[in-house]
């Protein structure tokens, strides 16, 4: 197994560049498969009940992912009823990553990246940690 990247480890391109083309979302599904792939295995087995989507965008245009739950440091214990409960989501957006990077490569990373960044979230850590982290 490949080890995850640091958040660093691609450089993104100039401020200004040209998008690359989308891929398509069978290509992006792949992409998101293969970073959620490179998390720790240690780490995976505690993504109970969560479901990881792609969509073309957000509600907001440039938001490239985002979590939708209750952080695991915020819960109580699973017993009970809430083993009933939905599961969490994490969404990864296509275009917009997309639109933010030069070529597949740099795509790839900011998945990874991204994948990252919405896992952490679930994990309990915040922007604000992230982003002292790197991962923001």
């Amino acid at each position: 197994m490949t080890a995850l990247p640091g958040p660093t480890a691609h450089p993104v391109g100039p401020t200004y560049h040209r998008p690359m083309e989308p891929v398509a979302p069978e290509a992006f599904d792949r992409l998101v498969a293969e970073a959620l792939d490179l998390l720790p295995p240690e780490l995976a087995s505690f993504m109970d009940n969560v479901a990881v989507l792609t969509a073309d965008r957000g509600d907001e245009p440039d938001l490239l992912g985002l979590y939708d739950g209750v952080p695991l440091t915020e819960r109580g214990d699973y017993g009970g009823a809430s083993d009933w409960t939905m599961p969490d989501r994490i969404h990864l957006y296509r275009l917009p990553l997309c639109e933010m990077c030069a070529d597949l490569d740099e795509l790839r990373h900011e998945v990874v990246v991204t994948v990252v960044h919405e896992v952490a979230h679930h994990f309990g850590i915040d922007d604000d940690r992230l982003h002292e982290l790197g991962w923001g």
